[in-house]
């Protein structure tokens, strides 16, 4: 019994100090975010603020237009966690129990597109915006990541593991593939459908080069791109900075905390026969 407590000490022990390590930087940037900046610069640091202030959200709010800034973000994460959730699930769907001649090849080429860095692809990508003409339009932004390989693989592997037998027993009841499809299929992906949501919206909502390269125009920065305008070539506002990234972390964690059940579900399932 002592071996068995000393052994479980040892795994909190571990898991305390992992969760110090992921947590303790959120925790500084949310603390020092109503911290005046002469404490964010003291050294040594200090974790609990001396001298309470919300002035930094005021001061924020007046340099950067956030609530523009937000919107753009906002309306672009979720056209992107809808287009991924319809094309990715259907690509996958296709993939996983539709039988045509080169299925093998095209999943492969989409193996690949995983293996292939995202900033090799940006600069094709920019000139084929730049003809389209839709540099500095929301357009353009969203354009690249309307289907990502990723979405198509996890949903692929999460198809794949459904029977076969519902999908035939609908093609006898008469039913046309994508009605099997949008009642049959996708009712059962409800933990891989909020994994891939959640991981769009995270991809969507930090993604800084990308908006950067084709919005021109404050009026089309996304929140990321709006906040390294308070990274000065002359001073850096840490205090500004570190209340920008609450703004940015804050609606990430809310929608964690409300899809935690199944993105960990859709994690755990996702490629396991």
């Amino acid at each position: 019994m002592s071996r068995t407590r000393r052994q479980r000490a040892v795994v909190y022990l571990g898991l305390s100090l992992g969760l110090a390590l992921v947590a303790g930087p959120f925790l500084w940037t949310a603390l020092s975010s109503v911290k005046p900046e002469r404490e964010i610069r003291r050294d040594p640091p200090t974790l609990w603020p001396e001298t309470f202030t919300l002035d930094n959200f005021v001061e924020l709010f007046q340099r950067v237009n956030i609530g523009n800034a937000f919107a753009n973000s906002m309306a672009i994460a979720l056209v992107l966690v809808a287009t991924n959730l319809l094309f990715c699930s259907m690509v996958g769907y296709a993939f996983a129990k539709l039988s045509f001649r080169g299925r093998n090849l095209a999943f492969g080429l989409v193996l690949v597109q995983l293996a292939i860095p995202a900033i090799v692809l940006m600069m094709p990508q920019f000139v084929l915006i730049a003809k389209l003409g839709m540099v500095n339009t929301f357009i353009g932004i969203i354009l690249p990541g309307v289907v990502a390989p990723l979405g198509v693989f996890m949903m692929r592997q999460f198809i794949a593991d459904l029977p076969d037998e519902l999908i035939h027993a609908a093609r006898v009841d008469g039913a046309g593939e994508f009605r099997i499809f949008f009642t049959i299929i996708l009712p059962l992906c409800g933990p891989a459908l909020a994994t891939l949501a959640l991981i769009t919206f995270l991809n969507s909502w930090n993604n800084f080069l990308w908006p950067a390269v084709v919005a021109q125009s404050e009026d089309m920065y996304t929140l990321p791109v709006a906040l390294n305008i308070l990274n000065g070539h002359e001073a850096t506002h840490y205090n500004l900075l570190v209340a920008g990234s609450v703004v940015v972390i804050a609606p990430i964690l809310f929608l964690f905390v409300f899809l935690q059940r199944f993105f960990i579900q859709g994690i755990a399932t996702t490629g396991i026969k």
